[in-house]
């Protein structure tokens, strides 16, 4: 499904199973060593899609530690994302000099829990939201996820934890959103990093995002 939403440059995995005969490198299990089944399987899982996308980009298996915040570390001249949530795994990957950054987000086609949206959305948010019609996918979470994607897609150039509450998001329906982040934004190749543009999905009960950062 996230292939659909991202360019022809970047290489995507995903699964709607969980892929437990993955073997995973001997760093890897000691992440995740203590972990219960559920946090071991989509640990394993996104590390399978991620190193077959790896592998068509002519990259051998390699371990993929989470870093700083959780961040997974990507091989040289590579940018990628991952993402999981129930029934769902994906990673994406591409090359550095052809996308700047990646940011993806899978979540339940399911109203957020309650107050949550009120945690994490600005005034101009839950304007847009309003606005838009009803009767799609549950607007509240797709927000939510937008700027899940939005984060995963900063965070590595920005190297600091943006608050739901720094960026503004405005969905539209036609399957696209538009991002700003309010905090002062890092350099990416002599631009600041504080628009994104980026493309949604609703199907088979999941909602997806993602961002692609144009070199």
């Amino acid at each position: 499904m996230i292939e659909s939403l991202l360019p022809s440059s970047v290489v995507c995995v995903d699964s709607f199973t969980d892929r437990l005969d993955t073997p995973l490198f001997p760093e890897e299990e000691a992440v995740i060593a203590r972990a219960v089944a559920k946090r071991r399987a989509e640990f394993t899982t996104v590390r399978a899609c991620a190193r077959e996308a790896l592998a068509k980009l002519g990259h051998p298996p390699a371990p993929l530690l989470p870093g700083e915040r959780g961040a997974p570390g990507w091989p040289e001249g590579i940018v990628g994302s991952m993402t999981h949530c129930q029934g769902y795994r994906a990673a994406v990957v591409a090359r550095a000099d052809e996308v700047a950054a990646l940011g993806i987000d899978a979540e339940p086609d399911d109203s957020l829990p309650e107050g949550v949206l009120q945690s994490i959305a600005r005034p101009e948010d839950l304007t847009a939201l309003a606005a838009l019609p009803s009767g799609g996918p549950a607007w509240d979470r797709l927000l939510f996820s937008a700027k899940e994607s939005v984060y995963k897609a900063w965070f590595p150039v920005g190297r600091r934890l943006l608050d739901f509450q720094e960026a503004r998001v405005v969905i539209l329906p036609d399957g696209t959103f538009t991002a700003r982040v309010l905090v002062p934004a890092p350099n990416l190749r002599g631009r600041p990093l504080t628009d994104f543009s980026g493309r949604w999905a609703a199907g088979n009960g999941l909602l997806l995002t993602a961002i692609a950062v144009e070199p």
